[in-house]
């Protein structure tokens, strides 16, 4: 899991570690189901099950793999749409081609991420390079939706192509963690993405026996995803592990550790750091489609199907 890794994390900005403030403590801790999503490739739901008035602004998260594919074997999406929010595709091992129906598109390699603003909506298609098909090869990834605002849901698509190396660079206040901060802000220090919702991302990897404990905005939600190893969270201490998800409750301070010793797969402790502003408007859900009513997801469906979302390019269906 390498993503972006510096040769020596001593060397970087350390976050200061919070002082006497309220930590927050763990609600639940829910674990992923798997499934296939796209042509057939492997997902865990990282917030199955969980409350969406815990995850607001956040709609869902797809851990994409990790998966080792055969020669032949990697697969993506076909063409599908999406209208009234954001989708984050954050790769950590592999490539994956991109490319919509308004002429956008790009290549996202391990450690890079693609922001895509659906708005007002467009067709995508996601799927491995020829080159991956033809050789295999490790895939993982992350596809985080962050719901708009309704007086955002009709914007102009568009996108931010984040490359691993624009991802701000940080270390625990003990150097036992490294964060890669993709949005936000955390301790004076910013991230490259711009997000409509003000929300925080980070990839942290926390080494054997290291505690993680961060400042975290009070009118922020807080969430932790288990990508790989195990460890605890809260300052009770609650255990959880790959593919689980913790939810955290009010308070100032975000605190992980990893267990003394992981997986021979996975020297650290490697979790996803969410956070954001609840929009506490009403969301409806139907499939590619998040607005605020029904009414609104039948005039979204009514546009795909009638093609005012785009049309396949030529050539590419």
């Amino acid at each position: 899991m390498p993503a972006v890794t510096p040769e020596n994390p001593l060397t970087l900005p350390r976050v200061t570690a919070p002082g006497d403030v309220a930590p927050r403590p763990v609600l639940a801790v829910a674990t992923a189901p798997s499934g296939l999503e796209g042509e057939g490739f492997p997902v865990r739901r990282a917030f199955a099950g969980i409350d969406y008035r815990h995850l607001d602004p956040f709609i869902m998260m797809d851990q994409m793999g990790e998966v080792e594919y055969a020669p032949g074997e990697p697969k993506g999406t076909p063409w599908h749409p999406h209208r009234g929010f954001e989708t984050v595709t954050y790769l950590i091992d592999g490539t994956f081609v991109h490319q919509d129906s308004h002429g956008g598109g790009g290549t996202i390699n391990g450690g890079d991420t693609q922001w895509m603003t659906a708005g007002s909506g467009l067709l995508h298609i996601e799927a491995p390079p020829e080159s991956l098909v033809v050789s295999g090869g490790l895939f993982h990834g992350l596809q985080l939706w962050v719901n708009l605002p309704r007086k955002d849901k009709m914007i102009p698509p568009k996108y931010q192509d984040i490359g691993g190396g624009n991802v701000k660079l940080l270390a625990s206040s003990d150097g036992g963690a490294v964060l890669r901060l993709i949005a936000g802000e955390l301790d004076g220090h910013r991230g490259p993405g711009i997000t409509h919702t003000p929300i925080t991302m980070i990839h942290a990897s926390v080494g054997p026996g290291a505690e993680l404990t961060l400042p975290w905005r009070p009118d922020f939600n807080a969430l932790v995803y288990g990508l790989a190893g195990r460890g605890t969270a809260g300052a009770e201490g609650r255990p959880f592990r790959t593919g689980q998800a913790v939810v955290l409750g009010p308070g100032e301070s975000l605190t992980v550790r990893a267990d003394a010793t992981q997986e021979s797969r996975s020297p650290n402790l490697e979790v996803v750091l969410l956070g954001g502003a609840p929009i506490r408007e009403p969301m409806m859900q139907y499939g590619p489609f998040v607005m605020n009513t029904r009414a609104e997801l039948a005039q979204a469906f009514e546009d795909f199907q009638a093609g005012r979302l785009g049309t396949v390019p030529a050539g590419a269906a």
